[in-house]
């Protein structure tokens, strides 16, 4: 291997290939007792390394893993190629192949046509993921070869440095993508040279590239117009305010990060963040002590899409407190452990979605006006005894507000609940009666009454279910509602497919009206 290598004096921090797998150089020099050249070598899987850059006790290089590093001779590394050949590898047609090369359909024989070369100049993206490009190469010959190129991918590269990075982007004037993940890119002395290289640049992933978030701040400056920042699996865990940089940014990941969530607020302030992805970075909580319950934040002032699977969120106040975001209707929050009181997921989600009131898609899922009014008003029942207890009214306890920041809202908007039908909620797990309940069919007088006897958990499809075997109606044109001996003479609507009898507080001896188009 070996292609294009550079002189001995600047081997030490390039970037090299071995075997498939990327490392940087750390030392160039004898390794005694052996005889030859060694390339002390430090590989960006460490797995792939034996030792920490010693020797029969000489240190003669450092890794950040104690089993990172590797001696390999000089004929094993390739040091790659500039950008225009490996372009030129990846894009070329080989014409006489393809003429070659037969083509059947059903059973026809097709002969091609003219085939022209492709042409470079009109590429709008190039994608050289994992390939061995390590520079820009002549001066000059990028901008003249491929000169609309919009979207570059050069993950897994063996770039060295944002040096190497911009000698490529400067040639590119309508670069508007960038994709550097899985490089390990040294950080520049000075960044205002290199700023020009990046004029134009709306989108950046910078995937695993073992970076910090002061590093991240440092480089800013060279991406002006920045509104996409990807920055998975990196080394960040404190997070600072951005002075004067990123103020562009609209969308920003920083998945997959051990983040200290007491820094995640100093990202707050910028202006234009529309998106945000804290997955996977262990946030439990989080706080907007600037606004009262039932208020506003303006913290993330622009902010419509949070982000925050697989965390360790446990508590309801968290959400309370997600509830202050003024712009928020899109979040996702799986693999975190929020539970309603019954344990059931579906009650949980019902929960999210009245504690958050502008939402319009939770975990990706739609969330329709009839959605919406259905978690409401079963939040509204499932709390209704603790709002009384606290109260009722206008004006119950501050330790009631704190819990149920949007109840008085919810209140106004549908009115309070019936007191006479509010009862604690108990998990099905501990109450699971048989109750005695009446069919009635008030647009069918002839039909007689049907009695049966039900679990209090039997979900209302499966009544519409047991309905239809017993009327040979389909159970979506059936309409149900009840009334209860507490409250004679008032109808009760059932509308949530997915709900128990025991949540519509259908109790003994109560009867259910079915009616159908």
């Amino acid at each position: 291997m070996g292609v294009d290598q550079p002189d001995p004096e600047e081997l030490v921090d390039r970037r090299v290939s071995c075997d498939g797998e990327r490392a940087t150089v750390r030392y160039l020099g004898p390794v005694p007792p052996t005889a030859g050249l060694w390339y002390g070598v430090e590989w960006d899987n460490p797995e792939r390394g034996k030792h920490d850059g010693s020797h029969e006790g000489v240190q003669y290089f450092t890794c950040r893993n104690p089993k990172g590093g590797s001696f390999v001779r000089p004929a094993k590394v390739s040091f790659g190629v500039d950008f225009l050949t490996v372009v030129r590898e990846e894009y070329t047609i080989d014409t006489e192949e393809v003429l070659s090369q037969e083509i059947s359909i059903s059973s026809k024989k097709l002969k091609w046509g003219k085939v022209k070369e492709r042409s470079y100049e009109n590429l709008p993206s190039v994608l050289l993921t994992r390939s061995e490009v390590n520079g820009a190469g002549a001066e000059g010959e990028i901008r003249e070869t491929t000169p609309n190129v919009q979207w570059l991918d050069m993950c897994g590269t063996l770039l060295s440095c944002w040096e190497d990075v911009a000698a490529i982007t400067q040639q590119l004037e309508h670069l508007e993508g960038l994709h550097l993940s899985n490089n390990r890119l040294r950080v520049p002395s000075e960044v205002s040279p290199l700023c020009r290289s990046f004029c134009s640049l709306r989108a950046l992933a910078l995937n695993n590239c073992d970076l910090t978030w002061t590093q991240i701040l440092e480089c800013a400056p060279m991406w002006p117009q920045l509104e996409v920042l990807s920055l998975e699996e990196n080394n960040i865990t404190e997070l600072r305010r951005p002075e004067g940089v990123l103020q562009s940014l609209k969308n920003l990941n920083v998945s997959s990060n051990p983040l200290e969530q007491n820094t995640v607020l100093s990202i707050a302030a910028l202006p234009r963040l529309e998106e945000l992805n804290l997955s996977k970075t262990g946030l439990s909580d989080i706080r907007f002590d600037d606004a009262a319950p039932g208020s506003q934040t303006d913290m993330f002032a622009a902010l419509k899409t949070l982000r925050l699977d697989y965390n360790k969120i446990t508590e309801w106040c968290v959400v309370n407190e997600l509830g202050k975001l003024r712009s928020l209707v899109i979040f996702t929050c799986r693999g975190n452990r929020l539970l309603s009181s019954d344990g059931n997921p579906k009650t949980a989600n019902q929960m999210l979605i009245a504690k958050l009131g502008k939402l319009e898609l939770l975990n990706n899922g739609q969330i329709v006006p009839d959605d919406r009014k259905g978690a409401e008003c079963d939040y509204m029942k499932m709390f209704g005894l603790e709002w009384l207890e606290a109260g009722g009214g206008s004006e119950p306890s501050r330790e009631f507000i704190i819990q149920h920041p949007r109840y008085l809202s919810l209140v106004q908007k549908y009115g309070a609940p019936d007191e006479g039908l509010l009862k604690k909620w108990v998990p099905l797990a501990l109450k699971n009666q048989l109750l005695k309940i009446t069919f009635v069919f008030p647009d069918h007088p002839d039909r007689k009454p049907i009695e049966k006897k039900l679990p209090d958990s039997m979900e209302v499809q499966k009544v519409k279910g047991l309905l239809n075997r017993l009327l040979k109606v389909p159970p979506s044109d059936l309409k149900l509602t009840y009334t209860t001996l507490k409250k004679m003479g008032i109808e009760y609507e059932i509308d949530g497919d997915l709900k128990t009898l025991h949540y519509y507080a259908i109790e003994d001896g109560d009867q259910v009206q079915v009616r159908w188009s």
